[in-house]
């Protein structure tokens, strides 16, 4: 009788004590207002710019279904601990706008360990309107490949409906067969011309009777009548210098042919185009012929693998923003990227009268971000030196000034317009204000505007840290006459990408963005920052 006695009074007081806590408000933080570092992690999915929920994407293989009237992007799904042996296999998503994702889940499986197949490697899809066929030309990756077998070969696997798919087991494309490397024979990309389909693979020559590839890389050019055989045409082109290039695409806008491809070269590491008015022309363009004078870069270094798609209409590039590790902003390298994959960036490609390419925001963002967040200063530095006027939402700046503004969210849209007082003027907007170093100093994430003569480029820097990141710059851009910068930059929780101008794309990698303080900064020269938005999903 006591036990029970004792049970009924202590599960009354454990409800009394659950009532009470309920009754209690519970503190909340005031966004607005707070100047203070938050520890915010990542949303389990990305809306904007996809990551599976569960590791991350590499090399993507864009498809628009004619169909479903819809793209497809396939990629190679990354796990934080790959099987050894056997690993990436395509998985996918789908959408129609660009801007919002479904997922499909793994298309095409790895082979087994001892398969050619066991890892697969980037490649493209295309649809055969005569067949009603779908096939998927991707790198068959073998695991510890004896002398007598190759490392790497194209390969292929067909489907009626997308879903289920078929891999043709007796279907090889051989480097060996052709005098081209059997280690590096990759990333196979097909497009549609008069006299048929044609094919361009990145490799290496291998001579016959050696067993050592040459320093410079080539495309290989294959064309086949109905993609079923193929006939090899001989180098598409040499690679430039000692570069090995790989993703390549080959595709016509307007009156002019392009090659896009990622240059994995460690120094560059960057996604570029060549272009000419015929393809024997855009085949002749890697002597090099650079299209303008930033060698035809598209991105900075946090977007790699970059692979396009078309509707007829628009062409969209995906390619990847790399995780880092440790979510450590500052784990960068000047000389290669530490960590392979991460997160699918997407840009439209869009085309100058001259032919020059460049990379702009995905339209439907507009129609996705569309809730007005109020721009508010909670912190201004140089105000009281004469350094720093606001009047009417226009920030007028000299040098060492800045307006920090409240805390964003995981979604943000923000757009300004930015004047410079000389083409010499330095200035920068940064990220996660609010966070400590060790000898408390507030320590956060910029990225600057610095001129170089007649150019700039984007210095990235840990402010109060590590300083200068080397391996976060971007391309050098030309300072506009009116030294007026029309910027736009889109967040999705750690990923950040920002357009200036229509001549500057620069991705980035900044973790705890989201829930955190952001600031303007004028550095050196003056500054003035007007019509400030900022909208949120």
């Amino acid at each position: 009788m006591k036990t029970i006695q004792i049970v009924s009074i202590l599960a009354m007081s454990a409800l009394m004590l659950t009532g009470c806590e309920q009754s209690i408000p519970q503190e909340q933080k005031d966004w607005e207002n707070a100047t203070t570092y938050f520890n915010a992690s990542d949303e389990a999915t990305s809306t904007t710019y996809y990551i599976p929920s569960a590791g991350s994407a590499g090399d993507p293989l864009p498809f628009y279904d004619p169909v479903a009237k819809e793209y497809k992007i396939l990629y190679l799904h990354n796990f934080e601990q790959n099987q050894e042996e056997t690993f990436h296999p395509l998985w996918g998503i789908r959408t129609t706008d660009c801007a919002t994702y479904s997922p499909m889940g793994e298309v095409l499986p790895t082979g087994l360990a001892g398969e050619q197949d066991a890892a697969l490697g980037t490649g493209c899809v295309v649809y055969d309107e005569s067949e009603k066929l779908y096939y998927i030309y991707y790198t068959g990756e073998r695991y510890k490949p004896a002398a007598a077998e190759d490392r790497q070969v194209v390969m292929r696997a067909t489907s009626t409906d997308f879903q289920t798919w078929t891999k043709d087991r007796l279907f090889r494309l051989r480097g060996g067969d052709y005098g081209y490397s059997t280690i590096n024979f990759r990333d196979p990309y097909i497009w549609r011309m008069d006299d048929g389909w044609h094919m361009i693979v990145a490799t290496k020559p291998m001579p016959a009777g050696t067993k050592a590839e040459e320093k410079d890389g080539c495309f290989a050019e294959f064309t086949s009548p109905d993609l079923k055989t193929w006939t090899h045409k001989g180098k598409f082109s040499k690679m430039i210098w000692d570069r090995f290039l790989e993703c390549p695409n080959v595709f016509k806008m307007g009156d002019w042919w392009y090659l896009t491809y990622s240059d994995m070269s460690s120094f560059e590491r960057r996604v570029h185009y060549l272009k000419g008015h015929t393809i024997d022309e855009l085949k002749a363009a890697t002597n090099p012929n650079w299209p303008d004078s930033k060698e035809g870069a598209l991105d900075g270094r946090a977007f790699y693998a970059g692979n396009t798609a078309s509707d007829g209409t628009d062409r969209y590039m995906w390619g990847w923003c790399p995780e880092r590790r440790g979510k450590d902003n500052t784990d960068i390298s000047a000389d290669a990227e530490p960590k392979w994959g991460g997160t699918l960036v997407v840009h439209k490609l869009m085309q100058r009268e001259d032919g020059t390419l460049y990379t702009a925001a995905v339209p439907a963002f507009e129609q996705k971000y569309t809730k007005a967040k109020e721009v508010k200063a909670v912190r201004k530095f140089g105000e009281e030196e004469g350094n720093l006027t606001i009047a009417d939402g226009t920030y007028t700046m000299k040098a060492y000034s800045s307006v920090v503004f409240s805390t964003l969210g995981y979604h943000n849209h923000i757009c300004m317009t930015a004047t410079t007082t000389d083409k010499t003027d330095r200035f920068g907007i940064s990220f996660v204000r609010g966070t400590r170093n060790e000898e408390g100093a507030e320590k956060y994430y910029s990225i600057m505007v610095c001129p170089d003569g007649n150019n700039n480029y984007i210095r990235f820097e840990e402010e109060q840290g590590k300083w200068e990141l080397k391996g976060g710059g971007s391309y050098p851009f030309a300072i506009p006459a009116d030294r007026t910068y029309h910027i736009d930059i889109y967040t999705d929780n750690s990923v950040l990408v920002m357009y200036i101008n229509d001549v500057l794309t620069y991705t980035q990698r900044i973790y705890n963005l989201q829930r955190n303080g952001w600031s303007v900064n004028c550095y050196e020269g003056g500054l003035t920052v007007k019509d400030i938005q900022i909208k949120q999903y």
